[in-house]
């Protein structure tokens, strides 16, 4: 199980979401079969995380709040941190705003109880997704101090670490508080350490996000051949939400005539605009 659990998650940074597909049934099946919480939290977590980085948010959301709903029945309490702040995410990128900062509370809470017993595994996930659902939900200050704690966290992992710089470029572009300088400088930082490691979903989210900023700032060229970058890689790993965000920005943007949503035409659920 564990074998295919990191199959799952490796195959889906690197964006070859169908090969990593081909586990999630056999990893959860294999995980179900010992009725050990531990290990069947384990596939859930990595079927997950399959869902989150295509941008399937209904299907992220499903998985993950099956796996919180077995933590609870078990009094399992080691993986529930990571759940909570998942399922945070899950529901800020759906609409519900409500349930997500419930659980953006629960999952803080619970972060705060293990660091105080010195548990440190896995936390850099839990704080970039809560800090992902703080930044959708508009919680700009909560957002900026989380996603610091996640690249702190990150630093001896640079997969982490690009997801985590990636996010703190999108937290410094928030058309609320924008910073030209320091989100390039993040999603500059991000992109590098995504092109060593081969994560092309994450090369494609900063190309996007700087396409956004320099249209901001007025440098159109530059802010086109961002555009054009991550929605053809987005195109190219049939991620249909990211797909339909980025042509929609180029539309708006007039870089583009407007098109039919991406997103009726590949195998995607909805959610609100990142």
């Amino acid at each position: 199980m564990f074998d295919r659990a990191w199959l799952i998650m490796s195959l889906s940074e690197l964006g070859r979401f169908a090969e990593a597909a081909r586990y999630e049934a056999e990893a959860i099946r294999l995980a179900e079969s010992t009725r050990h919480v531990f290990t069947i939290g384990w596939a859930y977590f990595a079927a997950s995380m399959l869902h989150f980085l295509k941008g399937d948010w209904a299907k992220a959301r499903s998985l993950v709040e099956h796996w919180i709903a077995m933590l609870r029945t078990a009094n399992a309490a080691i993986q529930l941190p990571r759940a909570v702040a998942a399922s945070a995410w899950a529901l800020a990128q759906i609409g519900e705003a409500s349930e997500a900062l419930n659980r953006v509370r629960e999952a803080e809470q619970l972060l705060e109880r293990e660091a105080a017993k010195g548990i440190v595994g896995h936390q850099i996930w839990a704080y970039g997704a809560v800090s992902r659902a703080c930044l959708l939900l508009g919680r700009l200050e909560e957002a900026r101090r989380l996603g610091d704690r996640a690249v702190e966290s990150s630093r001896r992992q640079p997969g982490f670490t690009a997801h985590a710089l990636r996010l703190l470029g999108d937290i410094e572009t928030h058309p609320d508080q924008f910073d030209a300088e320091s989100g390039a400088a993040h999603y500059r930082e991000a992109l590098s350490l995504a092109r060593l490691h081969k994560m092309r979903p994450v090369v494609a989210h900063c190309h996007l996000g700087l396409g956004k900023l320099y249209h901001r700032i007025g440098e159109t060229e530059r802010a086109r051949e961002n555009f054009t970058t991550a929605t053809q890689m987005y195109r190219d790993m049939e991620m249909g939400f990211w797909l339909d965000q980025g042509e929609k920005e180029m539309a708006e943007f007039g870089y583009v005539e407007p098109r039919i949503s991406s997103a009726s035409k590949l195998s995607t659920s909805g959610g609100v605009r990142p």
